[in-house]
């Protein structure tokens, strides 16, 4: 057993507790630190303060990341997996208009369950990296769609090629979006996407083949 310090009980005696593993030392430096970075970014957060939040030794926290990069590097990374991993099981296929209320709700769904992980996500830091920012996860999110746009496309006559820049447009759109509604939260979540789908479908099923600038 492990005394932990500044705990006592009514007699005076120390509260004894379990020792952790170092797997579940692990994981509890994880969510101190994703909790940190969260509530005061990258560049303010301390090794000193993960490990006070902790309570343990900042040695502790360096040997199991090395340092602020190293355990902020992990913390981006599981966050971008789980985002990744949420949307593209969403993303069932069937009706392209199915496929947006999918896209957007997963998003807005994820926004409000991990908080805390979106805010890290969209913060810019100088560990991150081509492959490592939230560009870039956008970047794969809509790769994803625009697989399926493609098909969409090539069976209603439009060039297929463009479903890439399209799929970019609709992705950008919800994330945007998203971005703004972690803030105000209103309308509520179901009505943000259902705005969301409505100006995106209305605009895919009335596009020209072959459209042009009026101002130009």
């Amino acid at each position: 057993m492990v005394w932990v310090a500044g705990r006592r009980r009514g007699d005076g005696t120390p509260v004894p507790r379990v020792r952790m593993t170092g797997k579940e030392r692990r994981e509890q430096l994880l969510d101190v630190a994703r909790a940190l970075f969260a509530e005061k970014g990258f560049e303010v957060t301390s090794i000193e303060e993960i490990a006070h939040r902790a309570g343990v030794s900042k040695p502790v926290v360096y040997e199991h990341f090395g340092g602020k990069e190293g355990i902020y590097a992990v913390v981006v990374d599981r966050e971008m997996q789980y985002l990744m991993d949420h949307i593209v099981n969403a993303l069932s296929g069937g009706h392209p208009r199915e496929l947006l209320e999918q896209a957007a709700c997963a998003l807005l769904d994820y926004i409000e369950g991990s908080t805390d992980g979106f805010r890290i996500l969209v913060r810019d830091s100088p560990v991150a990296s081509s492959t490592g920012t939230f560009s870039s996860l956008l970047n794969d999110i809509a790769s994803q769609v625009e697989s399926i746009l493609g098909l969409h496309f090539s069976r209603q006559g439009y060039d297929r090629k463009l479903a890439a820049l399209y799929s970019q447009a609709l992705v950008g759109m919800v994330a945007l979006t998203g971005q703004w509604w972690l803030e105000v939260r209103k309308p509520k979540k179901d009505e943000v996407a259902a705005h969301l789908v409505n100006l995106a479908w209305k605009g895919l099923s009335h596009m020209d083949h072959k459209p042009r600038l009026r101002t130009r």
